[in-house]
């Protein structure tokens, strides 16, 4: 019974199928058919024509992201508490070439109009300030908080009225969208975001991410940037694959919806020692360390999330029956 992320869950049997088809011979990196659809599926996904960069890690897609919408010389506006901030190692910084992440604070690792306005008003307009040129979200957040659709908009008129461009980091999109019951338009491009890193392997693939841009006109300066980055990859078509295979039926939202619904009795059981509201697949709770020892002891994994806290996430694999156990021996403590 492990809970320590959905990164430690399997890879879906359905991904190991597409891979198995895929393992022909096909073109070297994007020249390969699978890859040379993904285009047209993730439009007619998204309602509108984008284009499409397939990533191995969500790190790297996020770094290439915002290397394209920040130049050396700019800024990024994130939250303080941001996985690009905090738990990518200064990629972002590296892709862009050298530009400033502008921390933010707000609850829940989420952003708000008025931290941003605050944010900005503070950085002064002189040559000797850094020019913010757009503005990075999570959704869900790193405590599993989720942006609503409004919330969205509201930051993207925000990037507008100051002509920032808007990026999210959607590793777990998929999971953001099912609580909402939104669609994939109106979580991204119509609540004014221009990239999306639409994550996949934290939802059963094994190692694929999608980088959506909403305007297909960067699509070249993507590509030329991620092979100078050392991740095009010559046998891409086994990337695209599991992509086709996670919209195949909807995998990915089954996926989604398996892992938050198991995170239910989980919250249920934890009741009041809930640090976050539960919005997604990602719990985080207090325990004492002698209560955190105790779990442990009887087979449950999971990490430790400060003082007194720790971090539970189910996965696509977890059943609600599966969590029963452990959501009893939550509420027996």
């Amino acid at each position: 019974m492990q809970f320590f992320s959905d990164n430690t869950a399997p890879v879906h049997p359905a991904i190991w199928q597409a891979l198995a088809a895929a393992d022909g011979v096909d073109s070297a990196y994007d020249g390969d058919a699978l890859s040379q659809a993904l285009d047209a599926r993730f439009s007619e996904l998204f309602e509108r024509e984008v284009a499409v960069v397939w990533s191995s890690t969500g790190t790297s897609a996020n770094a290439l992201a915002l290397a394209l919408l920040c130049p050396p010389y700019g800024g990024i506006l994130a939250h303080d508490e941001a996985h690009i901030v905090v738990d990518e190692c200064g990629a972002v910084e590296l892709a862009t070439g050298g530009a400033r992440l502008l921390t933010c604070p707000g609850d829940g690792a989420k952003l708000n109009v008025a931290e941003l306005q605050a944010r900005i008003a503070r950085l002064g307009k002189a040559v000797h300030h850094t020019k913010p040129f757009a503005v990075s979200i999570a959704n869900a957040t790193e405590y599993g908080l989720i942006y609503r659709p409004d919330e969205v908009a509201a930051i993207g008129a925000f990037c507008r009225e100051h002509g920032l461009s808007l990026h999210m980091d959607g590793a777990r999109f998929a999971n953001a969208l099912v609580r909402l019951n939104a669609t994939p338009a109106d979580l991204s491009w119509r609540a004014g975001v221009d990239a999306l890193s639409f994550g996949f392997t934290k939802n059963g693939a094994m190692n694929a991410e999608a980088l959506i841009l909403f305007d297909p006109a960067r699509a070249d300066e993507a590509k030329r940037r991620r092979k100078r980055a050392g991740h095009l990859l010559s046998k891409g078509r086994y990337i695209a694959a599991q992509l086709h295979a996670m919209l195949e039926g909807d995998l990915w939202l089954v996926n989604a919806r398996t892992a938050n619904e198991a995170a239910v009795p989980l919250a249920q059981a934890a009741g009041d020692r809930l640090i976050h509201p539960a919005e997604a697949n990602m719990l985080f709770v207090r325990f004492s360390p002698a209560e955190a020892a105790h779990l442990r002891a009887q087979g449950f994994g999971f990490h430790d999330a400060g003082p007194g806290a720790a971090r539970l996430v189910t996965s696509w694999h977890h059943r609600v029956e599966d969590v029963a156990p452990f959501a009893a021996a939550i509420a027996a403590l």
